[in-house]
């Protein structure tokens, strides 16, 4: 929603400002569609040229991202919790009994309580692979603790490079705009000689060219860019919790202390509240009763 608004704020500021000064539309709009196939064609073309297949479709699907923002919310955050709570306290209660649930999280009757965690295929495999491990008394928890950060670092690595995708055409912007704009010079000096208000024209029409430039990398890629990875950040949270929880769990905190440390790490934008949280915690202990 907020990046709509902010693209409707940035068109509206930009050529309202233009209109009140006394600026005409005319020649912008005749020369944009020749400026736009030369500027943004080679930008997509580059974009082409520097990325893989792979990384091509992830950028077009993650553009969507910038207007959604994250897909995980507070109250997914305190779901998270609530199911590391249920998995820890069974694995310590009854360590056979946790292994139907992480062999076979789709059919467990922990995980299907929290449907959009069972649906994210990194989160099930961070969760499951850690307790597995638990599970085979790993006695070191330096080595599994080190293992997880590895592992969150190449996901978020992997996950950024949409948001670098755009950024390299939001810096190449500015120059693929000089370049149209010097095609157009040429073309002006072509008809040099044209009466003064033809030439006026033409030096216009050839100035749009680094103006779209400009303004296509700092009005809209670049900050797509930005949105994109703080989106990625923001979801980073969400892996960089369990990892932060099953960790203690390691270390054999009490269980309440590993969900208190989970909490505590999360951000304070997705962050429950003690209360809150311990009111569902309880939830849990009573239906399991």
């Amino acid at each position: 929603m907020f990046g709509i608004i902010g693209i409707v704020v940035i068109f509206s500021m930009v050529f309202g400002g233009y209109i009140l000064a006394g600026g005409k539309l005319g020649i912008i709009l005749k020369s944009l569609p020749f400026e736009m196939m030369m500027i943004g064609g080679a930008a997509v073309g580059a974009f082409l040229i520097s990325n893989s297949i792979s990384t091509v479709k992830h950028s077009a699907k993650d553009i969507a991202k910038v207007f959604k923002g994250s897909k995980w919310s507070a109250a997914d955050f305190k779901d998270l919790l609530c199911l590391l709570f249920e998995l820890i306290h069974l694995s310590r209660s009854n360590p056979v009994a946790i292994e139907e649930h992480i062999e076979d999280a789709e059919n467990s009757s922990i995980f299907e309580k929290y449907p959009k965690i069972l649906k994210d295929k990194e989160a099930i495999a961070l969760i499951c692979d850690t307790l597995r491990s638990a599970s085979m008394n790993y006695d070191d928890p330096h080595q599994v603790e080190e293992v997880l950060e590895k592992r969150l670092e190449t996901s978020t690595h992997h996950a950024m490079h949409s948001s670098h995708a755009l950024q390299t055409v939001a810096d190449a912007l500015p120059a693929l705009g000089i370049v149209a704009a010097v095609l157009g010079v040429i073309k002006t000096m072509g008809s040099i000689d044209q009466p003064p208000e033809v030439l006026g024209k033409l030096i216009g029409g050839a100035l749009v060219g680094t103006f779209l430039g400009v303004f296509l990398a700092y009005g809209l890629v670049g900050p797509f860019a930005t949105r994109l990875k703080s989106v990625v950040e923001d979801e980073a949270h969400f892996y960089q919790l369990i990892r932060e929880v099953l960790v203690a769990n390691l270390y054999n905190h009490a269980t309440n202390i590993c969900i208190e440390v989970g909490r505590q790490n999360t951000p304070a934008s997705f962050r429950p509240s003690f209360e809150d949280l311990e009111e569902s915690l309880k939830a849990l202990k009573q239906a399991a009763a």
